[in-house]
């Protein structure tokens, strides 16, 4: 996937675009702080998306248990966008968010296995408001790519304060990160944090509002919680315990601490006068994760969880709230919505400047949102839950229009009539199958032309030098993505798709720990029982090395010359049996 689009847009916007990624501000940007008089007033944005919270994780939304006062205060004071739709899982939601494009366009179809690193053509959020001379950060999870060209400072993000991976004590991480006085990384530097996650999050964020209260600025504050691991302080958690209709006491818990530090953020926004003028949005990326399990908790009524292709695994909450902005305050719209709208109606509510070149697969909702009498807004709506390293036609896939519900190409619901999905229709309604069956065969034509490329990690760049690869986005079925698989010495292997920047020679060290745990390669492999691992093995590009493992050693290192070019880096730690694994990290220098 090129990155011809974005590097367009940038250099016509004036910004540099670095290599395939990296935007730097030329003299003269609109990206240096200053509003220009050309563009006017601009209303701040503060765009708050949830892990793993469902439509049904909110008091204001029938919840008869959960605690939710002040995302229930928003709630009243908010249009509300109650058939609104994202991906059912994670990286696909952030990318679609992020570029008004469905995600399997954008590259991003699973969470793991190089499928969640952002196409290096897609022009950002952050791209478009930076352009019109917006401040921007970013406070919380990513999870589009940990490695340059991929990481959000790559991507049109100012400020940046965030975990690696998709989530805290994932594979990218720092490591031993738990949720509590955790290392996080600010501005490409892991930074020690003493607090709880998520209101390490909400406190850089309103740092960064208060620090660009005179201009605008556009916050994406993107928490991890409530996704798993289920960590919360226990005064939270003792809000819950015991109560039989509460699945999970922590995850009900880590909701209402978003909710108290969502309450902070809409004090410190009036506190500062800046109510009137700030958009506030809040949503969620996916259906429950343990909010509904096996009867127990509440559903909004619907089918599915997190990773489904009904109702339940991709229906969110979305509140969007603008005082000063003419928005109806407590007002459904029930139109049929989706993330891929939200990129094009922030264009629109903020007078932003349209990307040249870029064609949104999304459409602004402004005239709903304003309430400009509109009377049809018909349309057809897809989504699908991939998970592998290549998409299947018709795999865990809905095609959605306001009344009808097609899943996996078989089964037909009226969704108005029947929200649970309980009645499949297909056989009473063949010309609806027909029609939505084709409106899937278009979709799918048009995006399964990249589905054999790759979104290449850079190495040899001096964006990023050295850089350090981790086996969460190794190509291949069983993947270590998790510090716990890193532990238990997971038998597993893979390959990166990188790009090699220049000509030259190149350092890689392999290793089984990330440098600051630095221990053996040994130590800890197969349930704790070290194994004597005899060799390390190298290949890239036309380079295939070897050497042995010494007693003891940390890392073993290669330096290799390399020509400048896509291609694939695998490495093997093997044993005197002949069983190997890969490295699960790799530090790689050009030198």
């Amino acid at each position: 996937m090129g990155g011809q689009t974005r590097r367009a847009f940038l250099k016509r916007m004036g910004l540099a675009a670095v290599s395939a990624g990296t935007v730097s501000v030329l003299p003269n940007s609109t990206s240096m702080g200053r509003e220009p008089a050309k563009y006017g007033k601009r209303p701040n944005v503060v765009l708050v998306i949830t892990d793993d919270q469902g439509y049904g994780d909110l008091r204001c939304h029938g919840n008869p248990v959960i605690q939710t006062p002040n995302l229930d205060r928003l709630h009243s004071q908010s249009i509300r966008l109650t058939d609104f739709h994202v991906d059912p899982t994670c990286s696909p939601t952030r990318s679609a968010l992020m570029t008004g494009h469905y995600s399997t366009r954008t590259g991003v179809w699973h969470t793991i296995m190089g499928r969640s690193l952002l196409g290096k053509h897609e022009v950002t959020m952050a791209d478009v408001f930076s352009a019109s001379g917006y401040r921007t950060g970013i406070f919380g999870k990513w999870h589009l790519g940990d490695n340059y060209p991929f990481r959000p400072q790559d991507r049109g993000f100012g400020e940046v304060l965030i975990h690696g991976g998709g989530g805290v004590g994932q594979g990218p991480d720092y490591w031993g990160n738990d949720y509590f006085d955790d290392t996080y990384l600010h501005n490409g530097k892991w930074k020690k944090f003493l607090g709880y996650c998520t209101d390490v999050w909400f406190d850089g964020a309103l740092k960064f509002i208060e620090a660009n209260k005179e201009r605008p600025f556009f916050c994406y504050l993107t928490t991890n919680a409530p996704h798993g691991p289920y960590n919360v302080a226990e005064k939270y958690k003792k809000m819950y315990e015991g109560n039989k209709d509460v699945p999970n006491a922590a995850f009900y818990g880590m909701i209402t601490n978003i909710d108290e530090n969502m309450g902070r953020l809409l004090n410190k926004l009036k506190s500062l006068g800046l109510e009137e003028d700030t958009i506030v949005i809040f949503m969620t990326d996916n259906g429950t994760s343990a909010g509904f399990r096996r009867g127990v908790g509440f559903n909004a009524g619907m089918r599915g969880t997190k990773g489904s292709e009904y109702d339940g695994g991709h229906r969110v909450p979305c509140f969007i709230r603008w005082p000063g902005g003419g928005l109806e305050e407590g007002r459904d719209v029930d139109r049929l919505t989706a993330h891929i709208d939200m990129l094009p109606t922030l264009i629109g509510l903020c007078g932003l400047k349209e990307p040249p070149g870029v064609k949104f697969d999304g459409d602004s909702l402004v005239p709903l949102l304003k309430g400009k009498g509109i009377r049809r807004f018909e349309r057809t709506l897809l989504v699908h839950s991939q998970r592998i390293e290549y998409p299947e036609k018709w795999r865990k896939s809905a095609v959605m229009t306001e009344k009808w519900r097609l899943v996996n190409g078989k089964e037909l619901y009226d969704i108005k009539a029947d929200p649970g999905q309980k009645n499949n229709l297909a056989d009473k309604h063949p010309k609806v199958v027909q029609e939505l069956r084709q409106a899937y065969e278009e979709w799918w034509a048009d995006l399964s032309k990249g589905f054999d490329e790759y979104c290449e990690t850079i190495i040899g760049s001096d964006k990023e030098n050295p850089v350090r690869l981790m086996s969460h986005d190794w190509h291949t079925p069983r993947v270590p993505w998790h510090q716990g698989a890193v532990r238990n010495g997971m038998q597993a292997n893979g390959f990166w798709a990188v790009e090699v920047a220049r000509d030259g020679r190149y350092e890689f060290s392999l290793r089984r720990w990330p440098l600051e745990v630095d221990k053996p390669i040994t130590v800890g492999i197969a349930k704790g029982k070290a194994i004597n691992l005899t060799q390390a093995r190298l290949k890239i590009a036309n380079v295939d090395v070897s050497k042995p493992v010494l007693k003891d050693a940390h890392a073993v290192t290669f330096r290799i010359k390399l020509k400048a070019g896509k291609t694939r880096l695998q490495t093997w730690f093997t044993d005197k049996t002949g069983a190997s694994r890969g490295a699960y990290y790799v530090y790689v220098k050009h030198i």
